[in-house]
């Protein structure tokens, strides 16, 4: 007799609790930039988060007395998808440590857009003509907030750290595009549960065989005081404590219709870099976000059967 579905939270209930993990995700962004500027290798900075969210979810599949076997076919793809999630981890936290920490996050969600044209490369559906609208506003939105005019008009150009933060943050957001057309088109037949496990087992391990063989210089640096320490405790928390709780939750909360909700993290990571970092954007670059913002939501939307 197949299981019952589990009853989906009223909305009321699902919107707050969305957005309240969208804040620890961007608080944890935060802390990360924190933690950098505090000497905290990036490399450590992954370990610790990776590390805790993987112990947290093996005892959600040891509970759940989930099957550990994988699907015939499927190693091969399961260790590609592990290792492009740690290497978004990788581009995000370097683009974090680079550009101010909203920007990196706006520029780092526009994985909708490549996923909507990879898919459509290898064979799906093209985008309609609302989803290219609103890609193109989204790029139109990024151009504005990335500030892209006054830089290249600048003396000393773009800059090097700005390029190499925004140039990370897209590689970010192509990883994880392709991370999620395997998930939905060769890993579909793995439990979600033994998927994530397994995908963070790979990132811990990926960051572990990096730092001892030295691939990222200070990649394993620990921070140089106890305010470091304190954000890297205050990012493994944030991190762990989100991610676990959205995924014992997702069953519940009618992601086609809520998912968008999640796309206020750009938003709060914009408040929180204001009220901690300092980190002020001008009303171009701000109404730039707006528009990126809601293009994604606009873009990622999917109405209620």
């Amino acid at each position: 007799m197949p299981a019952a579905m589990p009853t989906l939270f009223p909305r009321h209930i699902a919107v707050p609790l969305l957005a309240l993990l969208a804040c620890a995700f961007a608080g944890n962004h935060i802390a990360a930039r924190i933690a950098f500027d505090d000497n905290t290798g990036l490399l450590l900075a992954i370990l610790c988060r990776s590390g805790v969210a993987m112990l947290v979810l093996t005892g959600i599949v040891l509970w759940q007395r989930q099957p550990l076997g994988l699907p015939a076919g499927t190693r091969r793809w399961q260790l590609l998808l592990g290792l492009l999630i740690a290497t978004q981890s990788l581009c995000l936290y370097s683009a974090v440590a680079r550009i101010p920490v909203a920007l990196a996050l706006l520029v780092g969600n526009t994985f909708p857009i490549v996923l909507a044209l990879l898919t459509w490369a290898l064979g799906g559906g093209a985008p309609t003509r609302r989803n290219a609208s609103l890609m193109g506003l989204i790029l139109l939105g990024l151009v504005f907030a990335l500030d892209v005019p006054a830089r290249l008009g600048a003396a000393g150009g773009a800059g090097a750290q700005w390029s190499q933060g925004v140039t990370l943050a897209f590689c970010a957001a192509c990883a994880f595009a392709c991370a999620l057309w395997i998930t939905d088109h060769k890993l579909a037949a793995l439990r979600g549960p033994v998927r994530s496990m397994l995908t963070l087992m790979i990132v811990f391990c990926s960051m572990a065989v990096a730092g001892l063989s030295g691939l990222v210089p200070g990649g394993m640096t620990t921070p140089a005081s106890s305010t470091g320490w304190t954000a890297l405790g205050i990012l493994v928390l944030l991190y762990g404590s989100a991610f676990s709780v959205l995924f014992v939750s997702v069953p519940r909360l009618n992601m086609p219709q809520n998912a968008p909700v999640m796309n206020v993290e750009p938003i709060a990571t914009l408040l929180f870099g204001w009220v901690l970092l300092d980190q002020v954007l001008s009303g171009m670059q701000l109404l730039g976000g707006a528009i990126v913002v809601t293009g994604i939501v606009l873009l990622t939307y999917r109405k209620a059967a």
